[in-house]
């Protein structure tokens, strides 16, 4: 007696089914069934959603973004910058020459408002600052000879010698004396500050458009001698004062002269080229920009000094300086009506308007699908009938729905006429059932459709 062949496993019967359902469902084709739900509230939801996208791509993109336009940021800039006035400390009168740093006239400029000066150090051994971590000392122990401190003033000798005032004593160093903190004197530049004037010379272009433009107006009777930057009356006069700025930023002036800070001048060119030239003006805003909340680091200073020759031996004068740098930046956007773009924001739009139609169905077949009466409406699966080879024509025309099914068979009985086939009339309360309509028919495998009319009478009588 033959042996009984064994079975195939189970897991591998049901990897084979679904696979070969996988490749079934690879060939089927998705086409949308329009149904006309009759519910006022999901039809204002369905309104109310196509509105508000309507809105927002005509208000906010289109009119608030110009979405429309083709754009072009971060034009090429030049700035040229000209400081004038005179100032006076305690001890002489200060000029633009003395007082300015860089003097070359960039973008990025500081104004000395505040000096320390130490007069007078030449090469020698003096005394090390008290503020350099392990400078003090009480004997020459304390202090190792050749020893550099990267935050000192210089070498050390190896002697502890008294300081320059007072009984302390500190570590003596080899380098420039004396030190700063031993001898410097203060000397406050600011009284005139506030009226030096400051000539902003600026223009741009955007290659894109080939579009250039300055912030001096095209005159020839000197009227930059005697104007003043006025946002109303005389936009492209750009001599700004200084305490204007200052004032403009949210400043203290004198509390900013002493301490020093930096300050932003922003110009803003922002564009609409399709309007004349004449609209494209700049705007000007000011603000601080280093952080004076902090104050391990609050305030801006800098250090130089003047060398000179006295009696065949180096000496220079150290200064450091307290002041206002002031930082000019440029910034805009240029926009151009372009085509592209244009089409580009017109399909996003009326591809958006269908979320209405997602969010609704969502609503209808989550909240409202009651006894899956929406459900069934709304998804059927057709087969095509199968015919014999060669009958393609056939077979489109089914598909199509352009030729009826073929007839079923009848029985022998003629007195019969086929009528136990026939398929009965709709009922009159499912007001949206489809008719009987003539192609593709309901796939076989599939249980035949529920009457809603019985399992929910109101429910489509209320579509």
């Amino acid at each position: 007696m033959a042996a009984a062949e064994p079975k195939p496993p189970a897991g591998a019967d049901a990897a084979r089914r679904l696979a070969g359902g996988c490749w079934s469902a690879l060939w089927d084709y998705e086409t949308p069934k329009v149904i006309v739900v009759k519910n006022r509230r999901l039809g204002v939801v369905y309104r109310a959603v196509q509105l508000l996208i309507l809105l927002y791509f005509v208000w906010y993109v289109f009119i608030v973004q110009k979405s429309y336009q083709d754009s072009e940021t971060g034009p090429e800039s030049s700035v040229i910058t000209k400081v004038k006035g005179i100032t006076y400390s305690e001890h002489k009168v200060w000029d633009v020459e003395e007082y300015v740093k860089p003097p070359e006239g960039g973008s990025v400029f500081s104004i000395i408002t505040r000096i320390e000066v130490t007069a007078s150090q030449t090469l020698g051994n003096c005394p090390e600052s008290v503020r350099v971590s392990n400078a003090t000392c009480d004997l020459d122990e304390d202090c190792v000879s050749g020893q550099l401190d990267m935050l000192g003033n210089g070498l050390r000798t190896g002697r502890c010698v008294p300081y320059y005032q007072g009984s302390a004593k500190t570590c003596e160093v080899s380098g420039w004396c004396p030190v700063e903190d031993g001898a410097s004197v203060s000397q406050f530049l600011g009284k005139m500050a506030p009226n030096f004037t400051i000539l902003i010379k600026n223009s741009i272009h955007y290659p894109k458009f080939q579009f250039s433009k300055g912030n001096i107006e095209h005159r020839k009777d000197g009227y930059l001698k005697h104007c003043t930057f006025d946002e109303v009356s005389d936009l492209y006069c750009p001599i700004f004062k200084l305490g204007f700025i200052v004032e403009q930023a949210g400043e203290n002036f004198t509390e900013l002269a002493h301490t020093g800070g930096v300050i932003g001048v922003v110009i803003n060119w922002d564009c609409d080229l399709d309007l004349p030239a004449s609209k494209c003006n700049p705007k000007y805003s000011f603000r601080r920009l280093d952080p004076k909340h902090i104050p391990a680091s609050s305030g801006y200073n800098f250090r130089f000094a003047k060398y000179y020759k006295t009696n065949n031996s180096t000496t220079r004068t150290l200064i450091k300086a307290y002041g206002i740098r002031i930082d000019v930046i440029v910034h805009g956007q240029a926009g151009k009506f372009s085509l592209i773009p244009t089409i580009i924001n017109l399909a996003t739009a009326l591809t958006s308007i269908g979320v209405g139609s997602f969010l609704c169905d969502w609503i209808l077949l989550t909240f409202m699908n009651k006894n899956k009466v929406y459900s069934h409406k709304k998804f059927d699966k057709v087969c095509t009938p199968r015919h014999s080879p060669g009958s393609w024509p056939v077979t489109l025309a089914l598909v199509l729905g352009q030729a009826p099914p073929p007839a079923p068979p009848c029985p022998a009985d003629p007195s019969q006429a086929c009528q136990a086939l026939a398929v009965p009339p709709p009922p009159k309360q499912m007001v949206d059932t489809p008719e009987q309509t003539t192609g593709p028919q309901l796939c076989a495998s599939e249980p035949p459709w529920q009457d809603s009319t019985l399992a929910d009478p109101r429910g489509l009588a209320q579509l």
